[in-house]
Protein backbone atom coordinates (compact mmCIF):
# COMPACT_ATOMS: atom_id res chain seq x y z
CA UNK A 1 0.00 0.00 0.00
CA UNK A 2 1.33 3.47 -1.37
CA UNK A 3 2.32 5.88 1.68
CA UNK A 4 -0.23 8.93 2.00
CA UNK A 5 1.24 12.47 1.95
CA UNK A 6 -0.78 15.52 3.92
CA UNK A 7 -0.34 18.53 1.95
CA UNK A 8 -1.05 22.34 2.76
CA UNK A 9 -0.90 23.53 -1.07
CA UNK A 10 1.11 23.77 -4.01
CA UNK A 11 2.73 27.00 -5.68
CA UNK A 12 3.84 26.06 -9.50
CA UNK A 13 5.91 29.16 -10.07
CA UNK A 14 7.87 29.90 -6.66
CA UNK A 15 10.89 32.50 -6.40
CA UNK A 16 11.68 32.66 -3.25
CA UNK A 17 12.38 29.31 -2.16
CA UNK A 18 16.18 28.37 -3.61
CA UNK A 19 16.96 29.39 -6.83
CA UNK A 20 15.17 29.48 -10.21
CA UNK A 21 11.85 28.64 -10.44
CA UNK A 22 10.58 26.09 -8.46
CA UNK A 23 7.23 23.87 -8.06
CA UNK A 24 6.59 24.79 -4.04
CA UNK A 25 5.04 21.62 -1.94
CA UNK A 26 3.68 22.76 1.70
CA UNK A 27 3.81 19.80 3.39
CA UNK A 28 0.99 19.84 6.68
CA UNK A 29 2.15 19.45 9.64
CA UNK A 30 5.13 21.17 12.24
CA UNK A 31 6.32 20.57 15.81
CA UNK A 32 7.09 23.84 15.81
CA UNK A 33 4.81 26.92 16.97
CA UNK A 34 6.81 29.69 16.00
CA UNK A 35 5.26 33.25 16.97
CA UNK A 36 6.06 34.70 13.62
CA UNK A 37 4.70 31.46 11.67
CA UNK A 38 2.27 32.62 8.71
CA UNK A 39 0.86 29.17 8.02
CA UNK A 40 -0.28 28.28 11.61
CA UNK A 41 -3.16 26.29 9.46
CA UNK A 42 -0.05 23.68 8.40
CA UNK A 43 0.53 23.02 12.04
CA UNK A 44 -1.92 19.93 12.41
CA UNK A 45 -0.37 16.92 10.44
CA UNK A 46 -3.33 14.94 9.19
CA UNK A 47 -5.27 17.77 7.40
CA UNK A 48 -4.54 19.17 4.04
CA UNK A 49 -4.79 17.18 0.95
CA UNK A 50 -3.91 13.65 0.21
CA UNK A 51 -1.44 12.90 -1.99
CA UNK A 52 0.61 9.33 -3.28
CA UNK A 53 4.26 9.84 -4.14
CA UNK A 54 3.24 9.29 -7.39
CA UNK A 55 0.25 11.40 -7.94
CA UNK A 56 2.44 14.82 -6.11
CA UNK A 57 4.97 13.22 -8.75
CA UNK A 58 2.98 13.41 -11.65
CA UNK A 59 1.51 17.03 -10.84
CA UNK A 60 4.93 18.35 -10.17
CA UNK A 61 6.47 16.75 -13.34
CA UNK A 62 4.22 19.01 -15.46
CA UNK A 63 6.18 21.87 -14.72
CA UNK A 64 9.45 20.38 -15.65
CA UNK A 65 10.73 22.65 -18.51
CA UNK A 66 10.13 25.97 -15.88
CA UNK A 67 12.08 24.42 -13.82
CA UNK A 68 14.91 23.01 -16.33
CA UNK A 69 15.03 26.42 -18.31
CA UNK A 70 15.52 29.03 -15.19
CA UNK A 71 17.80 26.76 -12.94
CA UNK A 72 15.45 25.74 -10.49
CA UNK A 73 13.54 22.60 -9.01
CA UNK A 74 11.42 21.44 -6.42
CA UNK A 75 11.07 22.60 -2.59
CA UNK A 76 9.53 20.77 0.26
CA UNK A 77 8.90 23.21 2.85
CA UNK A 78 5.64 23.43 5.19
CA UNK A 79 4.58 23.49 8.08
CA UNK A 80 7.31 20.88 8.11
CA UNK A 81 8.10 18.88 5.19
CA UNK A 82 10.41 15.96 7.12
CA UNK A 83 7.34 15.55 9.88
CA UNK A 84 6.45 13.27 6.81
CA UNK A 85 9.68 12.34 5.93
CA UNK A 86 9.13 8.22 5.06
CA UNK A 87 6.52 10.23 2.26
CA UNK A 88 8.64 12.93 1.32
CA UNK A 89 11.63 10.49 0.35
CA UNK A 90 9.52 8.63 -1.77
CA UNK A 91 8.96 11.36 -3.84
CA UNK A 92 12.19 12.52 -3.86
CA UNK A 93 13.18 9.19 -5.38
CA UNK A 94 11.07 9.54 -8.33
CA UNK A 95 12.38 13.30 -8.73
CA UNK A 96 15.78 12.64 -9.31
CA UNK A 97 14.79 9.67 -11.82
CA UNK A 98 13.47 12.48 -13.79
CA UNK A 99 16.72 14.73 -13.03
CA UNK A 100 14.37 17.24 -11.17
CA UNK A 101 17.13 19.46 -8.59
CA UNK A 102 15.41 19.34 -5.07
CA UNK A 103 15.46 21.73 -1.71
CA UNK A 104 14.21 21.12 1.60
CA UNK A 105 13.23 24.00 3.49
CA UNK A 106 13.70 22.48 7.59
CA UNK A 107 13.74 23.87 10.81
CA UNK A 108 16.22 20.87 11.59
CA UNK A 109 14.29 19.99 14.24
CA UNK A 110 14.06 16.02 13.28
CA UNK A 111 16.32 13.76 12.21
CA UNK A 112 16.32 10.01 11.56
CA UNK A 113 16.76 7.06 8.96
CA UNK A 114 14.17 8.31 6.58
CA UNK A 115 15.62 12.30 6.70
CA UNK A 116 19.50 10.99 6.62
CA UNK A 117 17.98 9.10 3.30
CA UNK A 118 16.28 12.26 1.81
CA UNK A 119 19.64 14.23 2.12
CA UNK A 120 21.41 11.99 -0.04
CA UNK A 121 18.62 13.31 -2.95
CA UNK A 122 19.06 16.97 -1.46
CA UNK A 123 20.52 19.43 -3.59
CA UNK A 124 19.81 22.35 -1.13
CA UNK A 125 18.96 22.37 2.11
CA UNK A 126 17.17 25.88 3.29
CA UNK A 127 17.68 25.63 7.13
CA UNK A 128 15.43 28.28 9.54
CA UNK A 129 17.48 29.37 12.53
CA UNK A 130 15.02 31.58 14.39
CA UNK A 131 17.43 32.39 16.61
CA UNK A 132 21.27 31.36 18.62
CA UNK A 133 20.19 32.02 21.67
CA UNK A 134 18.40 29.16 23.52
CA UNK A 135 16.47 30.85 25.51
CA UNK A 136 15.06 33.15 22.94
CA UNK A 137 14.79 30.49 20.28
CA UNK A 138 12.71 28.72 23.21
CA UNK A 139 10.25 31.15 23.53
CA UNK A 140 10.02 31.71 19.80
CA UNK A 141 9.22 28.22 18.66
CA UNK A 142 7.93 26.53 21.84
CA UNK A 143 11.29 23.56 21.09
CA UNK A 144 15.12 23.04 21.57
CA UNK A 145 17.84 24.74 19.55
CA UNK A 146 19.87 21.77 19.75
CA UNK A 147 18.70 19.58 17.39
CA UNK A 148 19.03 22.44 14.27
CA UNK A 149 22.15 22.77 15.55
CA UNK A 150 22.95 18.86 15.64
CA UNK A 151 21.71 19.04 11.77
CA UNK A 152 23.66 21.80 10.80
CA UNK A 153 26.72 19.77 11.64
CA UNK A 154 25.14 16.65 9.84
CA UNK A 155 24.77 18.59 6.51
CA UNK A 156 28.25 19.85 7.20
CA UNK A 157 29.55 16.20 7.64
CA UNK A 158 27.72 14.98 4.82
CA UNK A 159 28.77 17.90 2.42
CA UNK A 160 24.80 19.18 1.87
CA UNK A 161 24.96 22.52 0.08
CA UNK A 162 22.72 24.71 2.28
CA UNK A 163 21.22 27.81 2.59
CA UNK A 164 20.44 29.35 6.27
CA UNK A 165 17.28 31.49 6.77
CA UNK A 166 17.12 33.99 9.99
CA UNK A 167 14.37 36.15 9.85
CA UNK A 168 14.58 39.45 11.62
CA UNK A 169 12.02 40.29 13.85
CA UNK A 170 12.60 43.86 15.89
CA UNK A 171 12.27 43.02 19.51
CA UNK A 172 12.31 39.48 19.51
CA UNK A 173 15.63 38.64 17.14
CA UNK A 174 17.46 42.13 16.73
CA UNK A 175 19.90 41.38 19.35
CA UNK A 176 22.77 42.06 17.20
CA UNK A 177 25.01 40.48 19.59
CA UNK A 178 23.66 37.33 19.86
CA UNK A 179 23.39 37.64 15.51
CA UNK A 180 27.38 38.14 15.41
CA UNK A 181 27.54 34.77 17.71
CA UNK A 182 25.69 32.97 14.95
CA UNK A 183 27.77 34.50 12.34
CA UNK A 184 30.69 33.59 13.87
CA UNK A 185 29.50 29.97 14.29
CA UNK A 186 28.76 29.99 10.61
CA UNK A 187 32.34 30.47 10.08
CA UNK A 188 32.98 26.96 10.70
CA UNK A 189 30.34 25.55 8.01
CA UNK A 190 32.24 25.67 4.54
CA UNK A 191 28.29 24.04 2.90
CA UNK A 192 27.23 27.14 3.92
CA UNK A 193 26.78 28.90 0.57
CA UNK A 194 24.61 31.52 1.51
CA UNK A 195 22.59 33.47 4.03
CA UNK A 196 18.99 34.78 3.84
CA UNK A 197 18.09 37.38 6.00
CA UNK A 198 14.35 38.07 5.69
CA UNK A 199 12.47 40.72 7.10
CA UNK A 200 9.29 39.98 9.48
CA UNK A 201 6.33 40.85 7.80
CA UNK A 202 2.65 40.30 9.44
CA UNK A 203 0.42 38.77 6.21
CA UNK A 204 -0.39 35.68 7.96
CA UNK A 205 -1.93 37.52 11.16
CA UNK A 206 -5.23 37.05 9.84
CA UNK A 207 -5.05 33.61 9.73
CA UNK A 208 -4.14 33.30 13.50
CA UNK A 209 -7.14 35.46 14.01
CA UNK A 210 -9.60 33.40 12.14
CA UNK A 211 -7.78 30.07 13.90
CA UNK A 212 -9.13 32.13 17.28
CA UNK A 213 -4.89 32.13 18.02
CA UNK A 214 -3.37 35.01 20.07
CA UNK A 215 -0.90 36.84 17.67
CA UNK A 216 1.76 38.17 20.21
CA UNK A 217 3.37 40.56 17.55
CA UNK A 218 0.75 42.22 16.39
CA UNK A 219 2.06 45.38 17.62
CA UNK A 220 5.32 44.39 15.74
CA UNK A 221 6.56 46.95 13.21
CA UNK A 222 8.62 45.12 10.33
CA UNK A 223 12.66 46.19 10.21
CA UNK A 224 13.91 49.31 9.06
CA UNK A 225 16.56 49.24 6.54
CA UNK A 226 19.01 50.33 9.03
CA UNK A 227 18.22 47.40 10.80
CA UNK A 228 18.33 45.45 8.54
CA UNK A 229 21.46 46.76 6.99
CA UNK A 230 23.57 46.28 10.31
CA UNK A 231 22.34 42.68 10.78
CA UNK A 232 23.29 42.42 6.79
CA UNK A 233 26.56 43.66 7.82
CA UNK A 234 27.31 41.51 10.88
CA UNK A 235 26.50 38.28 9.03
CA UNK A 236 28.63 39.34 5.80
CA UNK A 237 31.79 38.91 8.37
CA UNK A 238 34.69 36.68 6.75
CA UNK A 239 33.18 36.81 3.08
CA UNK A 240 29.89 35.10 4.12
CA UNK A 241 27.71 35.77 0.61
CA UNK A 242 24.10 37.58 2.08
CA UNK A 243 21.03 38.41 0.79
CA UNK A 244 18.46 40.85 2.72
CA UNK A 245 15.59 42.61 1.26
CA UNK A 246 16.59 46.33 2.41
Amino acid sequence: MSIIGHVHSLESLGTVDGPGIRFVVFMQGCPLRCQFCHNPDSWEVNKGIQYSPEELYEEIKKYKSYMEFSGGGVTFTGGEPLLQAEFILEVCKLLKKEGISIAIDTSGFIMNNWVKEILEYTDIVLLDIKNFDPLVYKNITGVSLSPTLKFLDYLKERNVTTWVRYVLVPGLTDNLDKLKLLSEHLDNYPNVAKIELLPFHKMGEFKWQEMGLEYKLSETKEPDAELMRQAKEILETNGKNVSASI
